[in-house]
């Protein structure tokens, strides 16, 4: 069989794609990582809100008692005062879009310069708005990226904080500056140590920290008349006044600056900006090209981490509407399908004897079970074992058994879909099912799976696949997906006769319906899905027995549940891309294209495809949101996975035990099916063909209580 399939394209190259889907997740999560940072690390308490300090014994006393402008270079600490009669009007906490430009109008009607201390990720968002703070002749301070309080932060992050904030001025504005106000600081004489600490450090890196002298308290918004009072100097002693730009509604400070910039004029004071206050020369310089470009880089990352969020906002709704959507759909679906099943009557009961045909490669290890629980079922069968070229002596072993009614026909290697149709052509009788050799079948599952033989519209039937070997978590995960995943889908397309697959482990046909579409093809690597879908586009109804069982050997390995499943996913896509014409047409054809293939396309690859975006935001939201809510949501995502998982297991009888494991499924058994769909997308995709896989057969199953 393998010299036959390989002719299906070489072997992907798996390490491309999996090198482009881990730059795209570690991508994905440096953008939230930097999302995160800058907007949820942000300090967002009001800067008159300083967190308690304990000491001040290390504050030098020239510092405490000295000016509002301190150089802590060396040993010999300097401190400077405004000049008398001298106003520096400082804001800080911006650029904010709505309120800055209604303070720089006010400030060039009454030809006034101040400083603007800013906060790094805002000058990010609000470039535009920075140049025109420099452009009309104000001075720029650094207010840390973040707005976060020097003090408390350790050595990386506070040099981070400083060093993004003067990378983002050279992007947007093209300059750097020496003058920081650290957030939540106030006068001289309220440095506390870690104050201290943090402004050494700053110095360090080359920063003068300009404190105030007045807080006009507007953050408090307690009255425009409050807001005057307190930034009205008591006498002639220069004043570093602190208002704000941003950080909510600054109505108070425009309608209080109307009045104050007139009224202190009218007094003597002079307003200016921090360094003119001073005399300190030009503290703005232009920045490097290096930092200019290094600033911009910064500037678009931020922004396209903003976007990312966003998008991933939106795939997350998707995601979850999607799920819920579908949780909703095969409930619904498979409660109409219970009731309606126990008093449908297809018609009179069919006991005209049925041709079994088994593709065998390679299958010594499960055979003899197979063929044995056929010759038992309750139903007269011919049952026809072709042994597609094997080198493990299947078709021997099948000969010496002596089983009535047991035929072999040899054939060399040409694949599944070709030993299927020498079956076919084989058959002695109209009605066939065609079984994997790892199936065992319960006695009266033949007789069940041609019941719906009975309606003349009905072309072929899928039976209800078990896995028998549940032992181990890997066994009772690929049973709780088969029972819960598997089987409220086949109800849901019973009901809506738009079944896309009948799986080859147990599915009943019509011969004449088979050759009248010209047999099984060999084009897809899922070449039951393929059937079915011809099938339906010929006009046949297709339908779904869960009272006929048969029991399947699942992969025992997660390498051999990988290969199996991504050729699986690999040739659904082949078929579903093959029949896409059926999208336009009209009867079967058509509830075939648009609800199967519309369903296939949103919940079997589009929902998967947006799992790893699931599980990236969930980390991001343990880290940077609130964890008790993201827990919570995780825990009545799991609430409702348990919740169809009990109702399915109920309909079809199943004892509820292994839905224990479900939780653990999450973690790994889920992100395995997903990456298999994304592999399989992306071989789609690269125009790649994959060869076949054929899983490694253990033998494991037992023919069913009451069979020979």
């Amino acid at each position: 069989m393998a010299a036959r399939r390989s002719r299906h394209g070489r072997d992907v190259a798996l390490r491309t794609h999996w090198v482009v889907l881990t730059i795209l997740l570690v991508c994905l999560a440096g953008a939230l990582l930097l999302q995160g940072y800058t907007q949820h690390l942000f300090g967002t308490a009001p800067d008159g809100e300083a967190p308690p300090r304990s000491s001040a014994k290390a504050v030098p006393r020239e510092i405490s008692a000295g000016g509002p402008i301190i150089d802590a270079a060396g040993t010999k600490h300097r401190s400077a005062r405004p000049k008398p009669r001298t106003i520096a009007l400082t804001f800080d906490d911006g650029p904010d879009p709505v309120w800055t430009p209604k303070v720089l109008d006010l400030l060039r009607a009454h030809k006034v310069r101040a400083t603007f201390f800013v906060v790094g990720t805002e000058v990010a968002k609000h470039p535009t708005l920075t140049r025109r703070i420099v452009a009309e002749g104000h001075e720029l301070g650094v207010h840390t990226f973040t707005h976060a309080d020097l003090a408390t932060l350790p050595d990386w992050r506070r040099s981070l904080e400083l060093r993004q904030s003067q990378l983002i001025l050279a992007g947007a504005a093209g300059i750097s500056t020496p003058l920081l106000r650290p957030p939540y600081s106030s006068s001289a004489n309220a440095v506390a140590d870690p104050d201290w600490t943090a402004i050494q450090r700053a110095r360090a890196e080359g920063y003068l920290t300009v404190l105030s002298t007045q807080d006009s308290e507007d953050w408090r918004r307690p009255g425009v008349n409050r807001i005057v009072a307190n930034s009205t100097p008591k006498g002639r002693n220069g004043q570093i006044l602190l208002m704000h730009d941003a950080g909510g509604d600054r109505t108070q400070t425009l309608a209080a600056l109307e009045r104050l910039i007139p009224q202190l004029s009218r007094k003597g004071f002079r307003f200016t900006t921090v360094s003119e206050s001073v005399g300190l020369a030009k503290p703005m310089q232009p920045a490097t090209t290096s930092e200019r470009w290094r600033g911009l880089a910064v500037i678009g990352a931020i922004r396209l981490s903003d976007v990312t969020l966003t998008i991933i906002t939106w795939l997350l709704y998707a995601a979850g509407a999607l799920s819920v959507l579908r949780a909703i759909a095969v409930l619904v679906a498979a409660r109409r399908h219970a009731r309606g099943r126990t008093s449908l009557e297809w018609g009179p009961a069919v006991t005209q004897p049925v041709t079994v045909i088994v593709p065998a490669y390679n299958e010594s290890a499960g055979i003899e079970a197979a063929v044995r629980s056929l010759v038992a079922s309750d139903h007269p069968v011919e049952v026809i074992v072709v042994d597609d070229g094997s080198s493990d002596g299947t078709a021997d072993l099948v000969e010496s058994l002596g089983l009535p009614g047991v035929r072999v026909i040899r054939q060399p290697n040409a694949g599944k879909p070709a030993a299927l149709n020498t079956g076919l052509q084989a058959a002695s009788y109209e009605l066939v099912v065609m079984v994997d050799g790892d199936t065992v079948f319960e006695p009266d599952a033949v007789r069940m799976l041609i019941q719906p033989f009975a309606d003349p519209r009905v072309g072929a039937v899928s039976g209800n696949a078990k896995v028998g070997n549940r032992r181990g978590l890997l066994g009772r995960w690929q049973h709780i997906e088969y029972v819960v995943g598997f089987n409220l889908d086949r109800r849901l397309f019973d009901l809506a006769e738009c079944m896309p697959t009948v799986p080859g482990a147990v599915g009943g046909f019509r011969r004449s319906a088979l050759l009248r579409i010209g047999g099984v093809s060999d084009v897809t690597l899922a070449e039951d899905t393929d059937l079915t879908m011809a099938l339906c586009r010929d006009g046949w109804r297709v339908v779904y027995e869960e009272r006929a069982k048969a029991w399947t050997e699942a992969p025992a390995s997660l390498s051999a549940l990988w290969r199996q499943r991504y050729r699986w996913c690999y040739g659904t896509l082949q078929a579903m891309w093959k029949h896409r014409g059926a999208l336009v047409q009209r009867g079967p054809a058509g509830k075939l294209g648009r609800r199967g293939l519309g369903y296939l396309l949103l919940f079997q690859v589009l929902l998967p495809l947006l799992a790893p975006v699931v599980d990236v935001f969930a980390l991001y939201g343990l880290v940077f949101l609130d964890p008790v809510r993201i827990i919570g949501l995780w825990l009545a995502f799991l609430g409702l996975q348990a919740a169809m998982g009990f109702y399915a297991f109920r309909l079809d009888g199943e004892r509820p035990g292994p839905l224990w494991s479900l939780p653990l499924q999450q973690f790994v058994y889920r992100q395995l099916m997903y990456l298999v769909v994304i592999q399989s997308v992306f071989t789609a995709l690269a125009g790649s063909r994959l060869r076949w896989q054929r899983m490694e057969r253990y033998g494991s199953l037992e023919v069913p209580a009451g069979t020979t």
